[in-house]
């Protein structure tokens, strides 16, 4: 893995500073040198197999043009070298977007953003969010109606929109429903069409309305005859990913699940850099919503696909989100989110048609947005709620849904209190030297010997540890290209526990002389966890524990404020939301003290929570209304203004190592002696040495 080059460091002369998104990787390199050659050059994926002659198309990249304040770029079209006659023979040949370029061809003239998609990641992004299985009362609030209606004659004038109309309260007793009016172009063809037999479809919502649900039905499809299958979507909007689940809602059954990487990262890694790039670059947000809504589009075509359905059998749909993903999902500019007082536009539910978020489901389709909670805690926080129901047991719970953004609820049947976090990237592996988002090659599991301190770990893409026969053969094709979120959280649990890392998150350099693996790096030391041959190596360096220091020290201060706030010094149940959580080992959310103090036994993943409760809500009208209620109860904490915060937020720095403070963690694994702050290195930068540890695997 290609260490992240220093934004700060002095330019060599005539270079100019290109940015990767969505990997974040950075660095300055000759003007004149192809995308594909600085992509290489910063470590960066971006495939092909044609050796850059412009045959393969598979180094497709996206400029990114605006003012990036984050990165200092500003980065426009000028910036890159003009399309030549390669791009030109390929486009005749096979075609190429508007807005791509072929990375082999495109050269770097000046300071530019730039966008590496999905599909030309020779390594891509596993989107590990899935529908979790779960039992949901299916009520929807679409349905399908079967009915036949009395052909015109000559003593009998009335319209064929009244005949369908007292069919529908003939045969089913729907009386009185609104017609959606996009259907009336169609009606007469359709009802011909199917000899006088066709099958309605009716939506109990109201359509344009905010909070609340419509009993009066709505008209909103029709089919020619018979038809059977009414079909629904729930998408959970993320910031990194966004995952989606085409469901059945006769059933609930979920068709197909699909997810990818939010395309807004082009435009910042954080929320406040999206934030940023709105206020800097006047028209901004219309850039994002496209982003966000052409990713969905993308989504059902794929499902769609999967599961061998059309989209125009889709007739309802349920988003959640963070409050800004919400905000840009319809159409909304975010910016009163980037400053206190954190405004929202709307915090209720909001419903509509599809067709006006430009999504390209059946005409008459619905979507529904669930009710954000506060300015920084969102529909997805709201959704979580929807799916873990804290709310129905007596039992204090604490809901942890860690992304870049930590939402964190606390509460029970007696009261709910809720707070943001801003944790960063890092646990998603961005700030991390070696970090990578989870795909093929991801170091995502690490195990470390107590009395050889020799690590083991599994890599995303194959089940063999790396210590076991056949894994070299395995990982050929592979290979071992970095350590991603859930890797650096375990391998600094197993450090902690085997000492290589004091509890005050210094890399102690005095293990050096027990294992070569610690290694000096000027007045710090750096753990090596793989290296090869030919190959860079993988590394857990002093500046990655302190940048996870950083982000489990806020999520930990958030949750001790609502803890503050509710009067009680422990929690009783632990969930761990999100893609994130899903695939971290809670012995090790413990053991690096990312969240209090909890039976281990009772720390339990709920995948992606979010997305389950836009399933919920989706298959469930009632649902919707006590989502609507429950928000409305939640106390809403602002960290920012709390000033306990910060106290909580030093003291969360280090690992925990008092039995006597953290007695659950104690009672499952030994923890190492508490040491002297800065043990591990004398004045001037050289190791101590330290006792022998005399732990057990």
């Amino acid at each position: 893995m290609t260490p992240e080059p220093d934004a700060k460091q002095s330019p060599p002369r005539q270079a100019a500073f290109v940015v990767f998104t969505p990997s974040g990787k950075r660095g300055h390199v000759p003007v004149g040198t192809s995308l594909l050659e600085a992509a290489r050059l910063l470590g960066v994926d971006l495939d092909s197999i044609c050796g850059g002659r412009g045959i393969c198309g598979r180094c497709q990249i996206l400029l990114a043009e605006g003012e990036f304040a984050k990165h200092g770029v500003t980065s426009t079209a000028e910036h890159l070298s003009p399309a030549g006659a390669i791009e030109a023979r390929y486009k005749e040949k096979r075609g190429l977007a508007e807005g791509r370029r072929l990375g082999c061809s495109a050269k770097v003239l000046g300071d530019v953003v730039i966008d590496v998609p999905p599909e030309s990641q020779r390594h891509r992004q596993i989107v590990r969010k899935r529908a979790e299985a779960r039992d949901i009362e299916v009520d929807p609030l679409a349905r399908l109606c079967h009915v036949e209606v009395a052909e015109p004659d000559m003593e009998n004038p009335r319209g064929d929109l009244e005949r369908l109309l007292e069919a529908l309260e003939t045969q089913w007793g729907v009386s009185n429903p609104t017609v959606d009016v996009a259907l009336l172009p169609q009606l007469q063809t359709i009802l011909r069409r199917g000899k006088w037999k066709v099958t309605a479809a009716l939506h109990r919502g109201e359509p344009g309305g905010y909070g609340g649900l419509e009993e009066r039905e709505t008209l909103c499809a029709l089919w020619p005859g018979f038809h059977g299958r009414a079909l629904g979507l729930a998408v959970d909007v993320g910031s990194t990913t966004i995952a989606a689940h085409l469901c059945d809602l006769s059933s609930g059954a979920v068709l197909a699940s699909a997810g990818m990487m939010n395309p807004q990262i082009r435009f910042g890694e954080d929320l406040m850099s999206r934030v940023s790039y709105i206020m800097m670059n006047p028209g901004g947000e219309a850039e994002l919503v496209a982003a966000a809504r052409e990713a969905v589009d993308a989504l059902v075509e794929q499902l769609c696909a999967e599961a061998g359905v059309e989209r125009d059998e889709i007739l309802d749909s349920v988003f959640v989100g963070n409050p800004i993903m919400h905000h840009l999902l319809l159409g909304v500019n975010p910016v009163e989110l980037g400053g206190a007082p954190f405004a929202l536009a709307v915090g209720s539910g909001v419903s509509g048609y599809a067709r006006e978020l430009g999504l390209r489901f059946h005409q008459g389709a619905r979507f529904y947005a669930l009710p954000c909670i506060a300015g920084h805690v969102g529909a997805d926080a709201a959704a979580v709620l929807l799916s873990e129901a804290p709310h129905l047991g007596e039992e204090v719970t604490l809901l942890v849904d860690v992304g870049t953004n930590a939402e964190i609820i606390l509460g029970n049947r007696e009261r709910l209190l809720a707070a943001s976090s801003p944790t960063g990237p890092a646990f998603e592996g961005a700030q991390i030297r070696c970090g990578q988002r989870a795909a093929p090659g991801a170091i995502e599991r690490v195990r470390i010997d107590a009395e050889t301190l020799e690590p083991r770990f599994r890599v995303i893409g194959c089940d063999l540890w790396s210590n076991e026969e056949g894994f070299a053969e395995a990982m050929a094709e592979i290979g071992v290209t970095g350590i991603c979120g859930s890797g650096i959280v375990e391998a600094l649990g197993e450090m902690f526990l085997r000492g290589l890392i004091t509890p005050q998150g210094i890399v102690d350099g005095g293990m050096a002389a027990r294992t070569a693996r610690v290694r000096g790096e000027g007045r710090t030391f750096s753990y090596v966890l793989w290296e090869a041959e030919g190959a860079s190596a993988v590394v857990v360096a002093q500046e990655d524990v302190r940048a996870i220091q950083l982000a489990k020290a806020a999520l930990y201060a958030g949750a001790r404020l609502l803890m503050d706030r509710l009067g009680v010094e422990s929690v009783e149940r632990i969930v761990l939301a999100g893609a994130f959580g899903a695939h971290m080992d809670p012995l090790y959310a413990l053991a690096i003290g990312l969240v209090p103090d909890c039976a281990v036994e009772r720390i339990a993943s709920a995948g992606n929570a979010a997305g389950t409760g836009a399933r919920i809500a989706l298959l469930n009208a009632a649902a919707r209304a006590e989502i609507e209620g429950l928000a409305r109860r939640v106390e809403k904490v602002e960290t920012a203004m709390e000033a306990r915060f910060q106290e909580h937020f030093v003291a969360a720095m280090g690992f925990p190592s008092d039995p006597a403070a953290w007695p659950r963690l104690a009672a499952a694994v030994e923890l190492p002696a508490v040491s002297p702050a800065g043990e591990g290195l004398d004045p001037g930068g050289e190791p101590k040495r330290r006792r022998r540890s005399r732990r057990q695997p």
